[in-house]
């Protein structure tokens, strides 16, 4: 029992190594937030353009959302990190991440708005179209309501699973949590950092779960 406290649990190793896991923290913060806005708005735009039914418009959002559900994420983070360097674009590897997972989120909320944009009923599109409204103000004024109502849940539960993708941004270099942890394990030679590290992650992310689940009964109820 001793063995196993003084490797998971020295009290020297979490109290050296704690402020760097906090400012790991605050990264993973940061890029979660990030990539959660910019993902699921992109997702709901292309989910809106696709209902004009513009039949190469909506091919290559299908096409987009198809291959980057796909490809693992990791594949796509080392690609861009390390390939695109080799036709002279540079970027930073916060920012790979940010914008790989934030292209992967889009084209899970694509699938998923489009799903509720199609499961609302045909007439309610013909009776907002019976008052006189066109389809670009059906769409956002009657449609888009209701379908992001349905989807909730289950954006709410992709959106979780992107974020914890952050912990991705080790292999490259993002001083996240899981970065600052790996860090700080190689440093100490103990694995106390990773079991700061992982309680960090169930601070950070419980509330969140536990939100989905609620998000998921509440919506799901007859009265909802």
């Amino acid at each position: 029992m001793e063995q196993f406290l003084d490797t998971f649990l020295n009290p020297v190793v979490l109290a050296k190594y704690t402020p760097a896991i906090l400012q790991g923290t605050m990264v993973t913060v940061i890029l979660s937030v990030l990539i959660v806005l910019c993902g699921i708005g992109l997702g709901a735009g292309l989910a809106c353009i696709r209902a004009y039914r513009v039949r190469l418009i909506s091919f290559v959002i299908v096409i987009f959302a198809d291959v980057l559900r796909a490809l693992p994420p990791l594949v796509v983070i080392l690609l861009m990190f390390f390939g695109l360097p080799n036709v002279g674009i540079l970027l930073s590897a916060s920012v790979v991440l940010f914008i790989v997972l934030t292209l992967v989120l889009a084209a899970f909320a694509e699938e998923i708005v489009w799903a509720g944009i199609t499961a609302t009923p045909k007439g309610q599109w013909e009776a907002a179209r019976s008052t006189g409204l066109t389809f670009t103000q059906t769409l956002f004024h009657v449609v888009l309501p209701q379908a992001m109502r349905m989807v909730i849940p289950p954006l709410t539960n992709r959106a979780i699973a992107i974020t914890k993708m952050t912990a991705l941004g080790m292999v490259i270099g993002v001083p996240d949590i899981l970065g600052q942890a790996t860090t700080a394990q190689s440093f100490s030679a103990n694995a106390s950092p990773l079991t700061l590290a992982a309680i960090a992650y169930v601070v950070l992310f419980l509330p969140f779960v536990i939100a989905s689940r609620w998000l998921e009964s509440r919506f799901a109820s007859p009265g909802a």
